[in-house]
């Protein structure tokens, strides 16, 4: 996929899924801004992917994406470099596990402020300066299968999943006549830095619940996210694209003593 000339705003993109996006669409000839709330980070991974491609393409952007007026200045600075934003990958996002019976008010206040609050406010300030360019835009929004299985311990994560696959299906009704596509992801156990510390249990764990004996990587995920952001994916909108190796079919745990075999 060709991204020529597009510009392209991923929040979350210091390391992990958002990192590996970030490269996707620098191989693939876009401007990035590389949003992380940690300043050094933002740098590193910028600085990294642009000795990787050899072009100066990529830009750290740091700022927290909770709070509406640092949104609004990072796109406003955005247009003001690239002239245009035309997609939006809004990935970033926290998780807290924790009991529900226990679960404290100051862990859901922030699950919410980042995953959802940044996430909404994103997607608004994104979606005005596409319309007041008026250029064909592209948003993907990042669920996760938690947000369609239950999962222990994370009512309230996926709880902000979920309503995020609900929130791309509202604003692809309400963008849709802007010529703007708004769509989700929804990764299930993915390989990246932090799930690797988890050593090889959770590795192979995932592996021996999902049908196809697989774990994403980031690769995987990144890859999606490309091909909905594509002209290909043009006719694609208000949809959720699972990226689970099928995990969702039945939504086993490891450790709950099934086979698929």
């Amino acid at each position: 996929m060709n991204f020529d000339g597009k510009v392209v705003w991923v929040t979350g993109a210091g390391q992990g899924i958002g990192y590996e996006i970030c490269r996707k669409f620098a191989h693939a000839g876009a401007f990035v801004a590389l949003n992380d709330q940690n300043v050094h980070l933002a740098g590193h991974a910028a600085a990294a992917i642009n000795r990787e491609t050899h072009r100066q393409t990529v830009s750290a952007w740091p700022g927290d994406i909770s709070d509406p007026a640092t949104i609004a200045s990072m796109v406003e600075d955005i247009q003001t470099r690239w002239g245009k934003l035309d997609i939006l990958i809004a990935n970033a996002g926290i998780t807290v596990f924790g009991e529900f019976l226990g679960f404290a008010a100051t862990d859901f206040d922030r699950l919410v402020n980042v995953n959802l609050r940044g996430t909404y406010f994103c997607a608004q300030a994104a979606a005005l300066s596409m319309i007041k360019t008026q250029v064909p835009g592209r948003i993907v929004l990042m669920s996760s299968v938690t947000g369609v299985q239950a999962h222990r311990n994370l009512s309230a994560y996926g709880m902000t999943k979920a309503a995020i696959r609900m929130l791309a299906r509202s604003l692809a009704m309400e963008l849709g006549p802007h010529n703007i596509t708004v769509n989700a992801l929804g990764p299930g156990a993915t390989l990246t830095e932090r799930t690797e510390s988890e050593g090889i249990s959770f590795t192979e764990g995932w592996k021996a619940v999902a049908p196809n004996r697989k774990i994403a990587t980031v690769a995987d995920i990144a890859a999606a996210a490309l091909f909905l952001a594509s002209e290909e994916a043009h006719h694609i909108t208000g949809e959720t694209l699972m990226i689970d190796g099928g995990w969702t079919i039945h939504s086993p745990l490891p450790g709950d003593n099934y086979s698929i075999t």
